[in-house]
């Protein structure tokens, strides 16, 4: 599965963006679709992930309420709507494709596929 992120950019404090990620393959709707970001001298973090459906979704606390991933699986495409986007979500984010099975789906390590990763810049 190849996986292309898009989206990031610089904006203020308070802002909005939506990232996005396209995969190419057929199968993207069999996988679990996260997003994680890392931020200069710190490890990748886990921000959302999605299942099958919107109904299936789960955040980072430091993103719950602000952020909301979806999927367009007829477009094999997943989304990271980020709202009220403050300084300290600067990072590179990038998506990720991860097999259904009994491993976390908040461990990156546990992800398969990873996009190219989009630079997020929030400035204060």
């Amino acid at each position: 599965v190849q996986l292309q992120a898009s989206g990031g950019g610089l904006v203020q404090a308070g802002a909005s963006l939506r990232l996005s990620c396209a995969a190419s393959d057929r199968t993207f709707s069999s996988y679990i679709m996260g997003w994680f970001r890392q931020a200069p001298g710190k490890e990748r973090e886990f921000v959302a992930r999605i299942r099958w459906s919107a109904g299936s979704a789960d955040y980072a606390d430091s993103v719950k309420g602000r952020f909301t991933i979806s999927r367009d699986n007829a477009k094999s495409t997943v989304y990271l709507q980020m709202n009220t986007l403050k300084p300290e979500d600067t990072a590179v984010y990038f998506c990720a494709a991860k097999e259904v099975n009994v491993d976390s789906e908040y461990d990156a390590r546990r992800y398969l596929y990873w996009g190219q990763g989009t630079q997020v810049t929030v400035s204060s």
